[in-house]
């Protein structure tokens, strides 16, 4: 089995993206949803050859990521696709953009479900539309779609919804009964579903994951799905996302989007997901999936010990951590302690929404020996 371990921290801080140049060194930066791990192979040798010929032009107007994706979505999650279906775009962002912009009017609401992503927020408002909250129900045991809060929204007159699946930042891989039941309710109002995603890649094996375009019928006529292997392959800043539809209306929507929108995909980007997607990698994201199964497992272990008062639920999926730390008394926000006093840079849950005020966002995505470091010194502060 091919293992999967993060680079030294020397050589992670050698690296110009956002993770590692935000804050001083001083910082352990797990905020952003980057990862620490080489590239997959396929995707060096792939990115590689395109250097060596200089394969740096505009994106071809055939290319083979749609039957490569079609082939990977068929391996990983048992789900047929259709290759003439799908357009590239630069990334999941400018998808769900993009599409919104079709199905919606100015004004109109679209159903977000925090604590989520927060570009959801901005992307809603970019599109010209507004944002409608219908909060995520936390049973006791996991996190859950409120499907009377979603129905009663529908009814209200909300026109589209932004799904997160899996989840950011619970995690969560959402069950194919709560997928079939939403996509009735958004059928039966005639309401557009737009399904980021972009970590599917990562749910793990013992969860699996359910795209929303395979629950029914129902799913294919109000749906939209946009997938991307940039956060499974760490490939954000390459730029290339498919936007992935199954019926007739849908797919006649995203054929109608401006041609730019497809011109927007980076030619670095669709060579890198090819190889991403293509079964050469699939025993690196395998063995990717076994280091973040022992990162979350530590993660718990380490918080158990360390942090009692932390309160935080093993994700399904991907390698963010939600983690609840009101109980420690630190305030709405208490990264921003972490981050002056710790020096460990989490993402700030109030962002996520009002549901995300006392919690933090950590990006386990890396070495044990970071996340633990990580730990000791959040733990610190405890006695400070």
């Amino acid at each position: 089995m091919l293992e999967v371990t993060a680079l030294p921290l020397a050589e992670l801080r050698e690296r110009s993206s956002e993770k590692w140049r935000e804050y001083p060194a001083d910082v352990l930066p797990l905020f952003v949803a980057e990862t620490d791990f080489p590239l997959a192979p396929a995707i060096s040798s792939a990115l590689r050859r395109a250097v060596d010929i200089g394969d740096t032009g505009y994106v071809a107007s055939r290319t083979p990521l749609a039957a490569t994706y079609a082939d990977f979505a068929l391996r990983r999650f048992g789900w047929h696709v259709d290759p003439s279906q799908m357009r590239t775009t630069a990334d999941v962002s400018m998808g769900i953009v993009e599409i919104l912009r079709r199905v919606t009017q100015p004004g109109e609401r679209v159903v977000v479900t925090p604590p989520v992503y927060p570009p959801f927020f901005d992307l809603v408002s970019e599109a010209g539309a507004e944002v409608a909250r219908v909060p995520l129900i936390d049973n006791g045991t996991e996190w859950e779609l409120d499907l009377d809060g979603i129905r009663a929204a529908f009814e209200d007159g909300a026109t589209a919804m932004l799904l997160c699946n899996p989840h950011n930042p619970t995690g969560t891989v959402h069950d194919r009964d709560s997928l079939t039941a939403l996509a009735e309710i958004a059928d039966e109002y005639g309401v557009a579903v737009i399904s980021d995603e972009i970590h599917a890649p990562l749910a793990q094996p013992g969860t699996g994951f359910t795209p929303f375009l395979d629950v029914g019928d129902a799913a294919e006529r109000v749906g939209y799905a946009i997938v991307s292997a940039s956060k499974a392959f760490n490939l954000a800043g390459l730029k290339c996302a498919l936007m992935v539809t199954a019926s007739d209306r849908t797919s006649a929507v995203v054929r109608g989007l401006p041609i730019e929108v497809e011109w927007r995909t980076g030619q670095f980007g669709l060579l890198a997901a090819v190889a991403a997607f293509s079964e050469e990698s699939d025993p690196w994201l395998d063995g990717l999936l076994r280091t973040l199964d022992a990162n979350r497992v530590l993660l718990e272990d380490l918080l158990a010990s360390k942090l009692p008062a932390a309160r935080y639920r093993i994700p399904d999926a991907g390698y963010l951590a939600w983690i609840d730390l009101s109980g420690l008394g630190w305030g709405d926000n208490p990264a921003r302690r972490i981050l002056k006093e710790a020096k460990v840079a989490l993402h700030f849950g109030p962002a996520f929404g009002e549901q995300g005020r006392g919690f933090v966002r950590l990006n386990f995505g890396t070495s044990p020996e970071i996340i633990t470091e990580a730990i000791e010194r959040i733990a610190s502060l405890v006695d400070r």
